[in-house]
């Protein structure tokens, strides 16, 4: 588990294919303020994505990255010298500063505005599975990249979405980097999709209070429509 707050910003120093899938192993530099208390197996939040510690030095660590990975997020167009944000998985002594953040990416979304809004940039969003929309609500979580952020518009008929990043983010982390029609990686508030679950399992329960509370509301509005059609 992660908080979306970006602890260091590391550097993609290679990038190897391995096996006959396609998979790859990445090794991270420029991380050495996270790993004095790194182990093998451990997770590192890679621009969001929770990746195992196979190998690590004093400031560099491998990762592997499965077809699954390669497929829902962005990590296998990331070059050698790319910057990237770093987090470590949290420990009981952290202070949750952002928000509950799994390091399970949903998908990825393209850049499709960005501007200034005094000292803060305000950059606007595409979501490649349109589908995601129904988790994304204005004054929500989200996260960009391993970056937790409010979300401050939508627009769900273009399936997009805005957010603000003030002065002091840009310094911490790599989206000011990025341009338009650049990609990024999108982890979906998980309130969302506990929510969902369980009006889901409620409405599907027999007997359940929610499920006659809708029988309810059905039957009256069948009701109403009835008598307008006798009158």
């Amino acid at each position: 588990m992660f908080t979306g707050i970006v602890e260091t910003v590391g550097v993609i120093h290679e990038v190897e294919e391995v096996g006959q899938h396609g998979d790859l192993d990445i090794v991270i530099s420029n991380a050495a303020s996270i790993l004095g208390d790194c182990h093998l197996g451990d997770s590192i939040a890679v621009n969001g994505i929770c990746l195992t510690v196979t190998e690590f030095s004093d400031s560099t660590f491998k990762v592997g990255v499965s077809q699954e990975t390669l497929r829902k997020t962005n990590i296998g167009s990331l070059a050698k010298g790319t910057k990237v944000n770093l987090e470590r998985a949290v420990s009981g002594e952290v202070r949750f500063g952002g928000h509950m953040v799994q390091g399970h990416v949903d998908t990825i979304a393209k850049i499709v505005s960005r501007e200034p809004d005094g000292d803060s940039i305000q950059f606007g969003f595409e979501l490649r599975d349109k589908e995601l929309m129904n988790y994304i609500v204005q004054k929500g979580f989200i996260c960009i990249d391993g970056t937790s952020l409010t979300v401050i518009d939508v627009d769900y008929t273009q399936a997009r979405f805005k957010i603000m990043m003030v002065a002091y983010t840009q310094q911490k982390v790599v989206l000011p980097l990025k341009k338009i029609g650049d990609t990024v990686n999108i982890e979906v508030d998980l309130m969302g999709k506990l929510i969902e679950r369980q009006v889901e399992a409620n409405l599907l329960s027999s007997g359940s209070a929610l499920q006659k509370l809708v029988e309810n509301i059905v039957d009256k509005q069948l009701d109403k429509k009835l008598k307008l059609l006798q009158n």
